[in-house]
């Protein structure tokens, strides 16, 4: 500040910082004249700018626009390798790995890692090695009836069992789930019976839906599980609002919403975080990043390092689970619910697994990925990772293990028979349930359509 003070006193420039001195050479006084009247003083120049702020403007606008030029003009200058190692660097997406390690409690072998002791009661930990193993039978059982066109489509979940029933686990018998694809073991953890499971698959007329949802998008309100939707994202939207509705009731309730990797994509996904975060929504918004979205692989869904960090954008608690360590999966979302709970928010989990299946019985993954990569992930598989631990623990043995697949494969073969056994919706269903009252209208479409030479109300394939 001195020396401005005295720069200005002398009626001197002050040099800039760095720069070198130069004493210039007198002028002659005819020249002295001539440049006065040429180039007024800084002093001039700023009056003048005052008494007319447009001319100002468009001076300073002029003077931008001639360093831009200049800037541009150094910038194409550059090497081209140069230029283009500078645009490589700058396309890459930060890591958030150190402030979003992956948080696991079983290494890929079984094994306990070091201070990571959930401290989870047997009991516990043997409900959930039992729900995996059912809900990978039943999977397979499933697909078996598809392939044999008992059932039209099946979406399977081979390899994120540990991320299904770890979540569900976490959540308290009066909350809520609201599904996406791979989380129907979710209504059967919650008391949706193997035989109703497979009445929606079939669709017959013991179907809640009465045949008109798909194949796998089961309902079960007894179990507060919201029907399942096959619109990408939707549901993330409507488990929060579900959540609000339950604090605006005075309901002691958290709401756990599924999603894919795809569905951050939706927009629906950037309503649901922004709404949750804002209005602090209680709810754990769970990610299952299967590393695929149909034949979509996550490096071209998102540029970001990791989805979890995608929540940290919108101001929400954020966390990466190993997707395959049921335990891991369970530790973080119990701990996510208790912070709804108390009234602290909403979080979001990512859970990192795999699809080692199509996206449905209708997708040849072997069309767009490589089978290796399927390999790398058969060696994470959370079942076998899982039942290892619980053998190290005493808790497990082979003749348990026979025990239960035996007990399981009784109860789907007995489900399945149950289901088949009743027949397709009456035809009149096809026009009930969209107003309280059939209206004349509908009666008399309905009749024609039953009217129609061969053909059928029921009949016909299934488009998937």
């Amino acid at each position: 500040m001195a020396s401005k003070k005295a720069a200005k006193t002398s009626g001197k420039t002050p040099a800039r910082k760095g720069a070198v001195a130069v004493k210039a050479a007198p002028k002659p006084a005819r020249a002295q004249k001539a440049s006065a009247r040429v180039k007024p003083t800084a002093k001039a120049r700023a009056k003048a700018s005052a008494a007319s702020p447009a001319k100002a403007t468009v001076a300073s606008i002029q003077k931008k626009a001639t360093q831009g030029k200049a800037i541009a003009k150094k910038a194409i200058a550059k090497p081209a390798p140069e230029a283009k190692q500078q645009a490589k660097q700058k396309a890459q997406p930060l890591s958030l790995d150190a402030a979003l390690p992956l948080v696991r409690v079983l290494d890929d072998d079984g094994k306990l890692l070091a201070g990571k002791d959930p401290g989870l009661l047997p009991a516990t930990m043997l409900f959930l090695y039992e729900q995996m193993v059912q809900v990978r039978e039943f999977d397979r059982r499933m697909l078996m009836l598809q392939r044999q066109g008992r059932i039209g489509f099946y979406g399977p979940i081979l390899g994120q069992e540990a991320a299904t029933v770890g979540s569900t686990a976490a959540m308290e018998a009066r909350d809520w789930v609201f599904p996406a694809l791979r989380e129907g073991a979710a209504a059967m953890m919650r008391g949706l019976p193997l035989a109703e499971a497979i009445n929606q698959l079939i669709g017959n007329q013991n179907d809640r839906c009465k045949g008109r949802q798909m194949p796998c998008h089961y309902t079960y309100k007894e179990g507060n599980y919201y029907g399942m939707s096959s619109v990408i994202g939707t549901q993330i939207s409507h488990a929060v609002g579900a959540a609000m509705a339950a604090r605006l009731r005075g309901d002691d309730v958290v709401v756990l919403g599924h999603m894919g990797d795809g569905a951050t994509s939706a927009n629906d996904f950037h309503c649901g975080m922004n709404f949750a975060a804002v209005y602090r929504s209680p709810c754990v918004l769970f990610c299952q990043n299967n590393q695929w979205a149909i034949s979509v692989p996550t490096s071209k869904q998102s540029a970001s390092a990791t989805i979890a960090e995608k929540g940290i954008a919108y101001g929400m608690p954020s966390v990466r689970v190993d997707g395959n360590d049921v335990l891991a999966v369970y530790q973080v979302t119990k701990a996510a619910v208790e912070r709804a709970r108390r009234g602290d928010g909403p979080t979001f989990i990512e859970a990192v697994t795999y699809r080692r299946l199509g996206h449905s019985s209708s997708d040849d993954p072997s069309k767009y990925r490589d089978e290796s990569e399927v390999k790398v992930w058969e060696r994470k598989d959370p079942v076998d990772r899982f039942r290892k631990f619980l053998q190290a623990r005493g808790l497990w043995d082979e003749a348990k293990e026979t025990a239960l697949k035996e007990r399981i494969a009784k109860a789907v073969n007995d489900a399945i028979a149950a289901a088949e056994g009743v027949g397709a919706p009456a035809d009149e269903t096809l026009v009930t349930d969209v107003y309280a009252q059939v209206t004349p209208q509908l009666k008399a479409q309905l009749a024609e359509v039953l009217a129609l030479d061969g053909r059928g109300v029921n009949e016909g394939a299934f488009p998937l």
